[in-house]
């Protein structure tokens, strides 16, 4: 368990959160509802026991995925937030829907039975530096016209 305050919310700004109190069970979980909820091939999770998650800002929207669990997502923008078990006493929060995606570290992998066969090979695969040739400007176009929310709370969004 690790013990954090911390915040987050969606790629809008609709919905924002805080987490006070505990990080339980860091993981990346593979299997193939979490998958295709994420559109990745895994989704990273940390359970937030009792009343440790705050709704600080809009209220997330939910798709009930399986009889015992539902997903908060922003109806805004559709950015994955929480999975939610509902027979728990908390909600899991995506990791990487925190301002600071790195301040929870990932203890095990979960769901490994749906693990795509090539998820070993990622670490070993080149790397480059965005350049986003295909846009006219580049990367310069999309960071001059961002309307993402900023990682960090604000008064209000989108900012004036």
């Amino acid at each position: 368990m690790t013990a954090v305050k911390l915040s987050g919310g969606c790629q809008c700004g609709a919905v924002r959160y805080h987490i006070d109190g505990e990080a339980v069970s860091p993981h990346l979980c593979h299997c193939r509802m979490c998958q295709k909820a994420a559109g990745n091939y895994f989704m990273p999770l940390a359970f937030i026991p009792g009343d440790g998650l705050k709704m600080t800002r809009g209220a997330p929207a939910w798709y009930q995925s399986s009889d015992p669990v539902r997903r908060g997502f922003c109806a805004n923008c559709g950015t994955p937030l929480f999975f939610d078990t509902l027979q728990s006493d908390g909600v899991a929060v995506t990791l990487g829907s925190l301002d600071d995606p790195s301040a929870i570290v990932p203890e095990t992998n979960d769901g490994v039975e749906a693990r795509v066969p090539f998820h070993a090979l990622l670490d070993g695969l080149p790397t480059t530096v965005t350049t986003r040739s295909d846009l006219p400007g580049g990367i310069a176009m999309i960071e001059s016209t961002n309307h993402q929310h900023p990682d960090h709370d604000t008064q209000e969004w989108p900012g004036k």
